[in-house]
């Protein structure tokens, strides 16, 4: 399979695993050692001002902090679009990428936007080749304004519904099927 890398994994209707049901995942990496991204769609109720206060100047005192993943839950991870993608520790696509480590003041004059994920997700080698050859996740090329979604709570659905049919029909399956 062709590296997935700068694409979004569509959880499929099918896929249980309460770690990643109705979730929108973005490729940060994709090789033969395995693959990392981030959950984009799972905003938590703290703000990164109350959680992580250092990086606050970087995201906005109001943005909240994400669930990036099951992986280093505890690990913060900075995902941004970059005016120049030159400074990113680790670019993805079209000036969207990590930064690791601390961020000097040249390089935060670069930054467009930021969000703060807490853990990531990661897959083994050949697992999430497997994965989405079985059909649990849905495949589609990441778009800057899906990645810093003004509204990610609703990102898995309205990427499926722009999908059209038959994907819009299973945007309406419940989180919870046994509610249905």
């Amino acid at each position: 399979m062709d590296s997935l890398k700068g694409h979004l994994l569509l959880s499929s209707g099918g896929l249980f695993d309460a770690s990643f049901r109705h979730t929108v995942v973005l490729v940060g990496a994709h090789d033969a050692q395995g693959a990392v991204g981030v959950i984009l769609n799972r905003a938590r109720e703290v703000t990164v001002v109350q959680a992580i206060p250092l990086l606050a100047a970087l995201t906005g005192a109001r943005e909240a902090v994400f669930e990036g993943g099951p992986v280093a839950p505890r690990e913060a991870v900075l995902l941004v679009e970059a005016t120049d993608p030159s400074i990113l520790d680790v670019p993805v696509f079209d000036g969207v990428g990590f930064l690791t480590g601390d961020v000097p003041s040249e390089v935060r004059a670069a930054i467009r936007r930021a969000r703060v994920y807490l853990g990531h997700a990661g897959w083994g080698p050949g697992q999430l080749d497997a994965e989405v050859e079985a059909g649990a996740w849905i495949v589609e090329p990441a778009l800057v304004q899906d990645v810093f979604s003004e509204e990610p709570g609703a990102l898995w659905r309205r990427l499926l519904e722009r999908k059209g049919p038959p994907f819009a029909a299973l945007a309406k399956i419940p989180f919870d099927p046994s509610t249905n």
